[in-house]
């Protein structure tokens, strides 16, 4: 512990979402004074237990005079901007409202930082899917950004509003841009790792809904955690503001091939059902994380194996204990 988190006041947008629930955890045990964001109290919020000991408030990222007042309230020092609507089938189905979340959303970030001198350090979450689809692989941070699809397009718009509100008004901030995310917590079972291992936990044969072929990137919310809060910690003393960083283990699999290693991890011979029905996605996604290993001295501390394998350990334990209180899964998740 570098004691640089012991005492500071910081702000987590979608504080009780999947990467935001464990970005709070662990800057509660560097001792960090955190303030969240939460939009909805759902049935899935604190999944993890750990939006106890911070200050909540509710509101939503489209409500500008919330962040302005809370910012200045709590006097905010750190802004980790994680909350978005991140679910691609959602935002294919209603775009206008991950528009409005994840674009005006992040300018209403952007602008309270802006007008608020406490404020040192922003750290804005964009994705791989901002770089939309390449030619040339793998995505590095200087390549444009592309995105096609709505989601997509809503991480690109996102990102660069970002880069402006530096380039322009010199604003403290740093962008990331990871791959698809997987750990404890994760809730949404339309995502991949999640559904799969439900499915084999219940017996039931996984569910592929493309062809099998997409190839992608899948990081442990772990290592996504550790890199989060290592960028704020060096980006103002090693001058890196404005900047985008890739993070990622930098191992491309297929979907199907994702499923084969769960399935093989937790012991199983049941065997993946095709669909062949995605649409609106990137067929072929994968990061170059070489400038986040030069100038942050950054590493993933999880292969892929042994993300999975915690993420199943930690899954076998939540349906156990859902089995065992009585409760249906619709009460629990």
């Amino acid at each position: 512990m570098s004691g640089f988190w012991n005492g500071r006041p910081v702000f987590v947008t979608g504080c009780t979402g999947f990467l935001g629930s464990h970005l709070v955890k662990t800057l509660k045990e560097e001792g960090a004074v955190v303030t969240g964001l939460v939009r909805d109290r759902t049935a899935r919020s604190d999944i993890l237990g750990d939006d106890a000991d911070i200050s909540l408030v509710h509101g939503s990222l489209e409500d500008y005079p919330v962040l302005e007042r809370v910012l200045n309230e709590y006097e905010i020092d750190t802004v980790f901007h994680v909350g978005a609507q991140a679910i691609v089938g959602t935002a294919n189905r209603n775009p206008l409202s991950t528009f409005e979340a994840n674009i005006r959303g992040t300018w209403n970030v952007l602008e309270a930082c802006r007008r608020n001198p406490l404020v040192r350090r922003i750290v804005v979450a964009s994705s791989d899917k901002a770089y939309g689809d390449q030619a040339v692989l793998p995505y590095n941070e200087d390549m444009p950004l592309m995105g096609r699809h709505p989601y997509d397009v809503s991480k690109s718009c996102a990102d660069l509003i970002a880069q402006a509100y530096h380039k322009t008004y010199g604003l403290p901030v740093c962008i990331t841009r990871c791959g698809n995310l997987f750990g404890e917590g994760d809730t949404n079972f339309s995502r991949i790792i999640p559904q799969t291992i439900r499915s084999i936990i219940r017996g039931e044969a996984p569910i592929i809904r493309s062809d099998g072929t997409y190839i992608r990137d899948y990081f442990y919310v772990g290592d996504a955690v550790s890199a989060y809060m290592l960028l704020a910690e060096k980006m103002e003393s090693k001058g890196l503001f404005g900047e985008a960083f890739n993070f990622s283990n930098e191992v491309q699999v297929t979907v199907l091939e994702l499923v084969r290693r769960i399935l093989d991890i937790m012991g199983s011979d049941l065997e993946p059902v095709i669909l062949n029905q995605a649409g609106n996605e990137i067929r072929h996604q994968y990061l170059d994380a070489s400038k986040s290993k030069r100038l942050l001295g950054w590493a993933p501390g999880y292969s892929l194996d042994e993300g999975l394998r915690r993420t199943i350990e930690w899954y076998k334990a939540y349906f156990a204990k859902i089995s065992f209180n009585g409760a249906s899964e619709s009460d629990a998740v």
